[in-house]
């Protein structure tokens, strides 16, 4: 198993498992290779060392240690922010708009929904009170990560 540094064209950093460097190449090729993070297909392999033990095991525990860049710990907070977000939310898709009013007007139960909705849409949701926040949903979330 080859475990990759990646970086897409936006600049987010991650990792990426694969057989072997034929098989990342083949997928990369295919365009089966994106950033978790904006799901950008423009995916760049980084340089990396291989890893050796050469150190007792107590030091090679110790160096072991990882401690997340900032870039590295907002990326995996936002990750998890979204996860949470998707599982507590109701996807109700195209229909936001109409359902958010529905709720608003006190038609509709109200609940946490996610869904897409048109900039204009959105300003005129804004425009009668209503909250709306855009969060941009990577592709990579939308179905479960294997």
């Amino acid at each position: 198993m080859k475990v990759l540094n990646l970086r897409c064209g936006v600049g987010h950093g991650f990792e990426g498992w694969f057989g072997s460097e034929d098989e990342f190449q083949s997928q990369l090729a295919r365009g089966l290779v994106e950033c978790p993070m904006c799901g950008d297909h423009a995916v760049e392999k980084l340089p990396s060392a291989p890893r050796l033990n050469l150190l007792p095991a107590r030091e090679a525990a110790r160096s072991r240690e990882v401690v997340p860049e900032p870039a590295q710990a907002l990326q995996a907070a936002w990750l998890q922010m979204m996860r949470h977000v998707l599982a507590s939310t109701e996807d109700v898709g195209p229909r936001f708009a109409e359902e958010a009013r529905r709720m608003h007007y006190g038609e509709a139960e109200e609940r946490a929904i996610r869904g897409q909705a048109s900039l204009n849409e959105a300003e005129s949701l804004l425009e009668e009170g209503i909250s709306v926040v855009p969060l941009p949903v990577p592709d990579a979330l939308k179905e479960p990560l294997q």
